[in-house]
This record gives structure tokens, sequence and C-alpha cells, in this order.
């Protein structure tokens, strides 16, 4: 236990020693959460100051460190709440839909934009196109359990899917593909970094500005024809990777 109540302030004072006050704050407040449902609020940072006679410093550090964690989230104006867990997936080639339903949770999607353009130099490298030749851009938010999980920014050649959005886009992609376009997509090659959301991102994923952001580049080919370029945005607070490594892949 590293606190002891203060009787004559009402406060449950931190100890002083090598476990900075932060620290001993984060370890209380895991505690405290372990109690709590998801969406369930924490005290307000100044009740926490009160309660454990510590600076709003402190207080910040402490949750922030269970933020990054995953443990709460922030919402801008309305205080900390406790987080939904993580959604998990292992590397493997499947669509969202398919993804999340593995998870045990109903994905749905909305189209934010369809259209026909001509894309950057690097997107028509990525997918084989001639200078100038033209694309679908599709841009489709991805929920999970109606929460927003990612934000996918995708290219598909138009040649090769024509007609794309007179079909619906609320689906799984890669089904529709397969029975529509008899294409199916076979292998990609993907890139992962972090990333944190601009105004815009953090407005359709339902984010503070600035929150952690887990991004991939996959373009994705069907019978060695490239098909899909896209960029997918995810929640870095709502999602996580699983990796089987092996021992060759440790050397």
């Amino acid at each position: 236990m590293t606190t002891h109540p203060d009787h004559d302030a009402g406060t449950a004072r931190l100890l002083g020693g090598p476990v900075a006050k932060h620290a001993q704050l984060r370890d209380l407040l895991v505690d405290a959460v372990r109690g709590l449902r998801p969406g369930d609020a924490i005290p307000s940072e100044r009740a926490l100051m009160g309660t454990y006679d510590v600076s709003r410093s402190t207080v910040r550090t402490a949750i922030d460190a269970l933020i990054a964690e995953g443990l709460l989230e922030r919402a801008q104006g309305k205080g900390t709440f406790v987080a939904r867990p993580r959604l998990g997936s292992r590397l493997h080639l499947a669509s969202f839909t398919q993804d999340m339903a593995r998870r045990g949770v109903r994905p749905t999607t909305r189209v934010v934009s369809v259209r026909v353009e001509t894309p950057a130099d690097d997107v028509a490298r990525a997918l084989g196109l001639a200078e100038g030749e033209q694309a679908w851009h599709l841009v489709r938010l991805r929920l999970a359990d109606d929460t927003p999980m990612a934000l996918e920014d995708g290219w598909y050649p138009q040649a090769l899917l024509p007609g794309l959005d007179a079909h619906d886009l609320a689906g799984s992609l890669y089904d529709l593909l397969a029975t529509r376009y008899g294409t199916v997509i076979d292998a990609a090659e993907q890139v992962v970094w972090a990333d944190s959301a601009d105004a815009d991102r953090a407005a359709l994923l339902a984010a503070p500005s600035g929150a952690p952001l887990m991004v991939f580049q996959r373009t994705s080919t069907a019978a060695d024809t490239p098909v899909e370029h896209v960029v997918s945005a995810y929640r870095g607070d709502r999602y996580q990777l699983h990796m089987s490594l092996t021992r060759s892949m440790l050397d």
C-alpha cells in the first residue's frame, strides 16, 4: 500500500521515497479502474489533486501514462474515462470486415467519399498505372460495435474495376472484388508506422487531435496485378497487433 490517510485534511497522501508520486498515483488508478466498466468516468484532475495532495502535473503524468497504456481515454471538455479494451489482430491478409468479425465485434462502414481522380505519382507507380491514368479514390470510416476504429484512404484502378461506385461499398470490399469482378486479392506488401491524428482525421475518428495512430500502407495484388493501394489509420487506443516470431526471424 503506497498511501496513508491524512485524517485532518481528509486526503490520502502519497509516500515520499524512491517511487515517484506520479508512479504511485498511476498504480492507485489502475486498482480503481479494475472496479469500473468501460465508459465510466474517473475523478477529475482537481478531485485527484485534493484527494492525494499532489500537483496537477503529477496527476496529468499518471493519467497520461494510463492513456498511453490504453486503460483510460480523455474526451475533450468532458473528462477522463475507462477505455474499452483494445481489439487485437494478427498480421494476416484479410479485409477489415473479416478481421473484426473474428474478434467477435460487429463491423460497419461509412463511405466518406468515392470518386475518380488522377492519383499522385507514388500511388500510380504502386498500382502500375500509366501517366495520367485514373483510379477510384475511396475513403471509408471503419467502425467496430459502432466505435470508430480506422480511416481508410484507398486507390483502385478504374479500368480494372469499372462502375465500382455503383456497388455497395459499406461491406467487405475484398468480397465485392471477388464476386463482382472475379478479382481475388491473394498477396500484399505492407508497412506500418506510428503517427498522430491531425484535426481532420481526429474528427472522423472521434478522437482528440494529436491522438496516437497506427498506420498501415498496403499494396495488394490479384494474380500479380496491383489492385489496391490503401493507407489505413487505426486509433492507437483501440487497436493492437499480435505477431508470432520464429527463431530465424530473431537472428
